[in-house]
């Protein structure tokens, strides 16, 4: 009996130890669950560390630009997330080129990690320099590309427009990439793109009865009606003023009109029939326009959209947010948006802004780490609900909760985007100021036939051509 009470203390005893023991454990594992630590954090997301280069210091060169202010409001998040710390030398964009040179060109090491480059328009001539770092193998990493980056989800047309290039290539291949068994390299990442997208007063066609144009002859027509029938109200407005202006609006209706600057081995076919045609139609969209159209830049061909005086419109897909906002619309409500009206097709423009890393950058991999986030699904869907417009990745402008926020996700994500919707050379610059945008707008303001103002500019741009060593 002795025995057995000892034993029974024993098992009282033992059991004790498991009850309270266990208790102990259990509370401590949810104490750590609760509170797991900062590498805890960092590792959570499918095994990636977000942390590896904790301590590090960034250097960001962003535009004074919408998307890239947002971005710059969301670092203190990306800082305590990764550990990395990002300073920003914001400017001007217009700024940025030369002030990027200079950063590129020292030796070892410049100051900016991260640069936004005008992609189109800088890319070629960065690589060309060897001033960017080739990203492919940056992307392949599984240790510094975090699971759900998901670079396949990015429009293919604006990858290659903002980011690849084949140094090895000839032609047009050289910017737009060459086939399998070329060395095209990409060199930057998608980040605030810019596509075009017609534009109409959806109250103008309904109280009218007319139609929602899906032709440019239809449009002509529309335009005609508006400026003959409707008080205060023109038909189409666009871009014309000298230069780089004229030439944007010349090149966004050239897409659908079947016309190129250059064939795939820089031929002059900008005195070709379909060319020739743009210019016609531009001049014709000119009399049935708002006055002064060949003055129009960007902001004055938006504000007179805004404004109520123009029936419709055809430019840039950031018309949308702006036509929201009744700080400077009238509009509010009034407007409607279509894919581009089709002549030969219904091509896109694919401009905008670009995300790289420069080769002399110190910090490249805290700099891909900053990358990959600010061009996350997370962020950009983010930014998106913040009335960012990003057309990047085709994931965000299918996504049916933004689609039904913003009616016109719907119309540009089923926008054709055209990879060669212009030359992406550091000659384009010189090309569409002295000559190219000039000669548009001498058609525009009626001083010279399409035809004069293209054929006295052939010689001029060949030799440019001849300069860069595109012909011989």
């Amino acid at each position: 009996m002795k025995r057995f009470g000892v034993i029974l203390l024993v098992a009282i005893f033992l059991l004790t130890l498991m009850v309270f023991g266990g208790v102990a454990a259990y509370g401590s594992s949810k104490k750590e669950e609760a509170q797991p630590t900062q590498q805890q954090q960092a590792v959570s997301e499918g095994g990636f560390n977000w942390q590896q280069f904790k301590g590090s210091t960034i250097v960001v060169n962003f535009p004074v630009f919408m998307a890239f202010n947002k971005w710059i409001e969301l670092i203190p998040e990306f800082e305590k997330k990764t550990g990395i710390k990002v300073e920003v030398d914001q400017m001007q964009y217009m700024r940025m080129h030369d002030k990027q040179l200079l950063e590129l060109g020292k030796k070892p090491h410049g100051d900016y990690d991260v640069i936004s480059i005008v992609g189109p328009l800088w890319k070629t001539e960065y690589a060309k320099a060897g001033y960017l770092t080739p990203l492919g193998p940056f992307i392949n990493n599984p240790k510094l590309t975090f699971p759900g980056y998901d670079f396949d989800d990015f429009n293919k047309a604006l990858v290659t427009a903002q980011g690849k290039v084949c140094l090895e290539c000839k032609g047009t291949q050289i910017y737009l990439g060459g086939g399998p068994g070329t060395n095209t390299k990409l060199y930057a990442i998608p980040a605030s793109s810019e596509i075009s997208v017609f534009a109409y007063r959806k109250d103008l066609f309904e109280k009218y009865n007319l139609k929602v144009p899906e032709t440019w002859d239809e449009v002509e027509k529309a335009a005609k009606f508006f400026y003959e029938n409707v008080p205060g109200v023109y038909g189409l407005t666009f871009r014309g003023a000298s230069g780089h202006q004229a030439v944007h609006a010349w090149l966004n209706f050239a897409d659908p009109f079947g016309a190129k600057m250059f064939g795939p081995n820089w031929e002059i076919t900008f005195t070709n029939p379909e060319a020739i045609e743009v210019l016609n139609f531009m001049k014709r969209m000119v009399k049935y326009g708002p006055p002064g159209i060949p003055s129009f830049d960007a902001g004055a061909n938006a504000n007179t959209f805004l404004e109520g005086k123009a029936a419709m419109f055809f430019d840039f897909s950031r018309i949308a947010g702006m036509v929201r906002d009744p700080k400077q619309s009238k509009v509010v409500g009034k407007v409607g948006y279509a894919v581009t009206p089709k002549k030969k097709n219904r091509l896109s423009e694919t401009g905008g802004f670009a995300v790289a890393i420069p080769a002399n950058s110190k910090n490249k991999e805290a700099a891909w780490l900053f990358i990959t986030w600010m061009t996350s699904k997370e962020v950009e869907k983010k930014l998106a609900k913040d009335g960012v417009q990003l057309v990047d990745r085709v994931s965000i402008l299918m996504d049916p909760e933004l689609q039904a926020m913003f009616p016109e996700y719907k119309v540009l994500a089923k926008q054709k985007l055209d990879p060669n919707w212009r030359p992406a050379i550091a000659e384009l610059p010189e090309i569409e100021n002295q000559y190219f945008g000039v000669a548009i707008n001498q058609v525009l303001t009626g001083q010279k036939t399409p035809e004069e103002a293209m054929q006295e500019i052939v010689e001029p741009i060949k030799n440019i051509l001849r300069e860069g060593g595109y012909i011989q």
